[in-house]
């Protein structure tokens, strides 16, 4: 099989930068509020609300531009911050997550180990229900990982 690549598509990059715009407002308005209203020494709170929000920058530049790449024999995750590789050996289950917010649901696909603690696949996650990119996206993460596992 050859190696491709599971990201992203263009629109819903687009959304993440929309959601990351949104979240960056929220925060910023935090801070604004928090440092005009907190008194000489509290100071120090518009600088906890301006960590929230660089963590949360992270997390959301780190979601929106994660990969993965599906090779023979391993997966490789390549986000913003980290790469990992894991050999399809190691892999147990695949399967798709759902998470509860005020906001709605959303939902990721996840990979558990033999040993070692589950990890989201990078560059698959979506919040519409029924959506038919992140179903062919699981398909073909199981369809690698159905036919490395065959040939061991």
């Amino acid at each position: 099989m050859p190696e491709i690549w599971i990201g992203l598509d263009v629109a819903a990059r687009r959304r993440n930068w929309w959601w990351t715009g949104a979240l960056t407002l929220l925060f910023a308005g935090m801070a604004v509020a928090t440092g005009a209203t907190a008194a000489t020494d509290r100071w120090w709170w518009a600088g906890v609300v301006g960590a929230l929000w660089l963590s949360s920058l992270i997390y959301m530049i780190n979601r929106g531009y994660g990969r993965t790449l599906l090779a023979p024999d391993r997966m490789q995750f390549s986000t913003f911050v980290s790469r990992r590789s894991i050999p399809w050996s190691e892999i147990t289950k695949i399967e798709p997550r759902s998470h509860q917010t005020r906001g709605g649901t959303w939902w990721e696909v996840r990979v558990h180990r033999a040993k070692g603690r589950s990890l989201a696949v990078p560059g698959i996650f979506t919040s519409r229900r029924g959506d038919e990119v992140f179903e062919g996206n699981l398909a073909v993460v199981r369809e690698y990982w159905t036919r490395a596992t065959a040939l061991e």
